[in-house]
């Protein structure tokens, strides 16, 4: 594969999921490193500094893949020869996929202890990382049941109860209106994440109301992600970014003088968080934040 398909399989959400979107983004550096017909350092050096804009702006909204290509160039300089340079890059992009992995099996042990038997487990949406919790809650013997909603415009929730289904949890799946009912009898709600910022976490649109509820109805929500999605550069100022999908999606075709919104995420407040689990750790909202600006001050 060349890296200009890897990039427009990004862009054109062939690609879906932001650890994935990392993975492949960084694994396409790679592609750069082999296809290329520099003759000196620096030349590789500027290209491969141009295919990390070109990454970064097939998905500008993704800060998990940004903070995963700041962690490969972070020490570019430092190598002295063309070998080292070669292997150093080559070793900082396994280095990044190797904490993907590790991060992620940490984040399924600390979640699943957190599920009891004969407990109701809400979510929303898809989250690769929520399935894998709940498919190892499954391994360990608890005995269980989720409720998750369907997520319009795409339906991603549908993939969440399938993939639970087949996996021989029962499930419970729920339109988005009925997510009051959902998690009416629920004991812990586990939702993924797609940014993470010092005021609020992002995930997909309806989080931020559902959230809303189950604070008010007392029922605990962990938000179960790596730590690499913190966005350092967002602020109460200058908020994270949300993508705004094509309103055909939500209704083709419709009346001319209706103006209709597909915003694809929304924020968690802070307050609303019981939890967010990560490889660091099962943490408060503050806690989590101090932590991982003390463990990678290299984040910009």
């Amino acid at each position: 594969m060349a890296f200009h398909t890897v990039v427009q399989d990004i862009k054109s959400l062939r690609i879906q999921g932001a650890e994935a979107v990392a993975r492949e983004g960084v694994r396409s550096l790679l592609l750069v490193l082999k296809e290329s017909h520099s003759v000196t350092k620096e030349a590789l050096i500027a290209e491969l500094f141009f295919a990390k804009k070109e990454i970064t702006a097939a998905r500008p909204t993704e800060p998990c893949l940004r903070n995963a290509l700041e962690y490969v160039f972070a020490n570019i300089y430092s190598y002295t020869d063309d070998h080292n340079f070669y292997t150093g890059v080559s070793q900082r992009i396994e280095e990044v996929l190797h904490f993907f992995e590790n991060a992620s099996k940490k984040i399924v042990r600390f979640s699943a202890a957190k599920i009891r038997h004969h407990s109701i487990v809400y979510t929303h949406c898809h989250s690769s990382t929520v399935v894998s919790i709940l498919k190892e809650a499954k391994k360990q013997g608890k005995k269980f049941t989720v409720h998750n909603t369907e997520t319009r415009p795409l339906y991603q929730g549908r993939k969440t109860a399938a993939e639970l289904a087949a996996a021989g949890i029962p499930v419970r799946h729920f339109v988005d209106s009925a997510a009051g009912v959902a998690m009416k009898d629920a004991h812990l709600c586990f939702f993924g994440c797609d940014a993470i910022t010092s005021y609020a976490v992002y995930n997909k649109i309806g989080s931020g109301i559902f959230a809303e509820l189950l604070h008010a109805r007392k029922i605990p929500l962990h938000i179960c992600t790596n730590s690499w999605k913190f966005d350092s550069t967002a602020t109460m100022k200058h908020k994270e970014i949300i993508e705004q999908r094509n309103p055909e999606e939500v209704w083709h075709g419709a009346p001319r003088k209706i103006v209709v919104e597909d915003p694809a995420f929304e924020p968690i407040i802070m307050p609303h968080i019981t939890s967010i689990i990560s490889e660091l750790g099962v943490l408060t909202p503050a806690t989590f934040l101090r932590q991982v600006r003390k463990t990678h001050p290299w984040m910009k």
